[in-house]
C-alpha cells in the first residue's frame, strides 16, 4: 500500500526538499524521494506520471509536482507542490545571481559550473537505467522503448532533428502503438 502526504503542508515541503537536493537533475532526486523515500508512488506510477510530465509545456519536474499535489489534495495540493518547488529555489537562484556577477571572471568558478553540468547529465542517466525495470509492465515492453530511445538520440543528438518534431513522431507512434496493446 502506497503512503500518502498527511497535509499541504507536509506536500510542499517534500517538494522544496526535492527542489533544494538538485542542481540541473532533479529528476534522479524525484524519483527517489518520491517512490523510495516517501512511498508516494509505484516505480510504474512515477513513470506513467513522468512521461505526462515530459509532453506538457515547461519544466518536466515542475509539471510532476503539480500533477501528484493535484492527485492528493486536488487543486491545492498542486499550487502547494508547485510553491515548494519553486519558493526556496528562487531565492537561492537570485543569491547564486549576484554572486555569480562578481565570480564569473574566475576560471576557477566556471570550470566548477561545467563539472555540475556532467555531475547532472550522470544523475539523470543513473535514474533512468535505475527505472528500466518499470518498463516491464509498460504496454511497449522495453525492447521497444528503448529502441524508441535510442531513435530519439540519433533524430536529436546526431542528425539535430527539432526536439518538437521527434517528440510529435516518436511521442504520437508510442502512443498509437500502446493504444493498440491495450486495446
Amino acid at each position: 500500500m502506497l503512503n500518502r502526504p498527511a497535509s499541504l503542508t507536509a506536500l510542499f515541503l517534500a517538494f522544496t526538499r526535492l527542489a533544494l537536493q538538485g542542481f540541473g537533475g532533479v529528476l534522479a532526486v524525484a524519483q527517489r524521494e518520491l517512490v523510495e523515500r516517501l512511498g508516494w508512488l509505484s516505480k510504474e506510477e512515477f513513470v506513467e506520471t513522468l512521461a505526462v510530465a515530459q509532453v506538457l509545456p515547461g519544466p518536466n519536474v515542475v509539471n510532476l509536482s503539480m500533477m501528484i499535489g493535484d492527485r492528493f489534495f486536488g487543486l491545492r495540493g498542486a499550487l502547494a507542490a508547485l510553491a515548494g518547488m519553486l519558493a526556496a529555489p528562487a531565492f537561492v537562484v537570485l543569491g547564486l545571481a549576484i554572486a555569480y556577477g562578481e565570480l564569473a571572471r574566475h576560471p576557477m568558478a566556471v570550470n566548477a559550473l561545467r563539472g555540475m553540468g556532467a555531475v547532472s547529465a550522470g544523475l539523470i542517466l543513473a535514474t533512468g537505467i535505475k527505472l528500466l525495470p518499470a518498463l516491464a509492465t509498460n504496454p511497449l515492453g522495453r525492447a521497444l522503448a528503448f529502441g524508441l530511445a535510442v531513435l530519439a538520440f540519433v533524430l536529436i543528438g546526431l542528425l539535430r532533428w527539432p526536439l518538437v518534431g521527434v517528440l510529435a513522431l516518436l511521442g504520437g507512434g508510442g502512443m498509437l502503438v500502446a493504444y493498440w496493446k491495450l486495446k
